[in-house]
This record gives C-alpha cells, sequence and structure tokens, in this order.
C-alpha cells in the first residue's frame, strides 16, 4: 500500500468520524444563550442603579462586570459553564463571561501542580496573549492621541 493509497483511507476515516453539526439549531442557540447573557448583564445593571440610586451608570457597569466575571468563574470551576459551552457555542464567549472562562479553565485544570506551576503559570496559557496585545495596542493609540 503506497502513501497516497494509506492518506486517502486515512482521510476517508476522518471524515466518517467527524461529528456532524446541525447549523441553523447551533446557531438559534449561541443567538438565544449570547443574548441571555448580555440581558443578565443588563438586569445586574439596572438592578445596581435601582438599589443605589447615586451610583453612577460607570461604577455600575465596573459592579456588573466584576459579578459577571465572578460568576462566569464560578460557573466554569463547578464545570456548568463547559456543559453551557458545548450547548450555545459561539453564544458563550460573549466577551467577558468567555474571557473569564478561558482565565479560569486552565487555572482548574493544572491547579494539581500546585499554586505556582499550576494555577500561577497555566492561567494565562489561553489569556496572556491576548492581555498582551490589549495592553500593547491601547499603549500605541495612546501615544498616537497624546501627539495629535
Amino acid at each position: 500500500m503506497d502513501i497516497e493509497e494509506r492518506n486517502k483511507k486515512y482521510n476517508e476515516y476522518v471524515q466518517a468520524k467527524i461529528p456532524k453539526t446541525k447549523n441553523f439549531p447551533t446557531l438559534i442557540y449561541a443567538f438565544v444563550v449570547g443574548g441571555l447573557i448580555c440581558c443578565i448583564g443588563q438586569g445586574i445593571m439596572d438592578l445596581l442603579m435601582l438599589i443605589f440610586p447615586t451610583m453612577s451608570v460607570e461604577s455600575a457597569t465596573a459592579w456588573m462586570l466584576i459579578v459577571i466575571i465572578f460568576v462566569a468563574s464560578l460557573l466554569t470551576g463547578l464545570g456548568i459553564y463547559d456543559r453551557i459551552g458545548v450547548f450555545a457555542g459561539a453564544g458563550s464567549i460573549v466577551p467577558i463571561t468567555g474571557f473569564s472562562n478561558s482565565i479560569t479553565s486552565p487555572a482548574v485544570e493544572f491547579k494539581r501542580e500546585g499554586i505556582i506551576f499550576g494555577l500561577c503559570a497555566k492561567m494565562f496559557t489561553v489569556a496572556g496573549p491576548v492581555i498582551v496585545n490589549g495592553v500593547a495596542v491601547s499603549i500605541v493609540i495612546g501615544l498616537i492621541y497624546l501627539f495629535l
């Protein structure tokens, strides 16, 4: 059996094993779950402004983000956010909750390696490049804004 024939058989095997997704229902689930996460965030913000009438919109937004990040991290630690991700796909990657999940998941996965080499080192393996690029771009944009 030559290499081309072996590659062809392997590709046929892989194509047979790839799970088939139903695009339309997946789009609906992503839309509904992503929208629900955003509605929950807006509800938290509205509730904060109702409870604390003197709170500014900026402060309420900051507190809402803190609550959303905490809840997403807690759900990731409990293994619930992964099930939401399987169901909703991209809908669960609403920016702040998805980022929280991407930091918490490696920390939970590598906690058995200890605090330093497990939690601290692995926590930013996925999110680290995003943070570094975000800081670098914000510095460049800040400098451009400063000199213009």
